[in-house]
């Protein structure tokens, strides 16, 4: 015995644009925010020379732990502490027809966030006042999960709806139902950098001062946080004429 197929009904047609029946309005929202930053960005480049291989390294090491401890005794302060970079690199000269070894330069580079800016400006003239060490920085930034963020798409929602219920008043109709939404892009501007930091000079090569640097005042840059979305709604077909 034969079953009987059952039969199915018709696929409904999309139709992207509209028609006459669901005609569609799409629109942007748009946010621009300013908000205080939440983190700070600093590089420190600690260098050892010396024209003994191992001499430079050694050095660089006791100088690497010496700028570790310090900022790790900040505690909870420092977010993220991180070693980036290490180089130990000839220079050479030449002597002659051939090149010798004239001395050995080492580097270490250190990416550190910190969260208090209370302790910032004390914490860049302490490292700043050790030889040979080199600051970079602060940069300023917004946490990924910041709710600044949050708070700026929830407002381009807002002004995208707004806008389409401006449209639809226009034609003397309401919205019917939403048919998509986009995020075309939540971001912030560039991270912004302390005025005096362009970069910090190495230290002077000769021993540490008898006391610590006194703390450098810096002034944190306020971040734009810009949000847009795309928005299409149906409308009640109006009646036009």
């Amino acid at each position: 015995m034969t079953e009987t197929p059952t039969p199915q009904p018709a696929p409904t047609t999309h139709h992207p644009y509209g028609t006459p029946d669901t005609p569609h309005v799409t629109v942007r929202g748009e946010a621009h925010l300013e908000a205080d930053p939440e983190i700070a960005h600093l590089t420190i480049t600690v260098t050892a020379r010396s024209t003994d291989r191992r001499a430079t390294l050694d050095d660089l090491t006791r100088r690497n732990t010496t700028t570790l401890d310090l900022i790790k005794s900040y505690g909870d302060t420092i977010e993220k502490l991180e070693t980036s970079t290490l180089t130990i690199n000839p220079e050479l000269t030449r002597h002659g027809r051939a090149e010798r070894i004239r001395s050995y330069h080492g580097h270490i580079q250190l990416t550190l966030t910190i969260n208090d800016f209370s302790t910032l400006g004390e914490l860049t003239a302490r490292l700043a006042d050790q030889e040979l060490t080199r600051i970079d920085g602060p940069w300023w930034s917004l946490r990924p999960t910041s709710p600044h963020r949050a708070a700026a798409r929830r407002q381009a929602v807002r002004e995208a709806l707004q806008r389409a219920r401006e449209y639809a008043e226009a034609l003397d109709t309401r919205l019917g139902a939403l048919l998509e939404l986009s995020d075309t892009g939540t971001h912030h501007g560039p991270l912004g950098r302390a005025a005096f930091a362009e970069s910090m000079p190495y230290a002077a090569a000769a021993g540490g001062a008898e006391a610590d640097a006194a703390p450098i005042d810096l002034e944190p840059v306020r971040q734009n946080v810009d949000a847009q979305v795309e928005a299409s709604f149906t409308l009640i077909p109006p009646t036009l004429g």
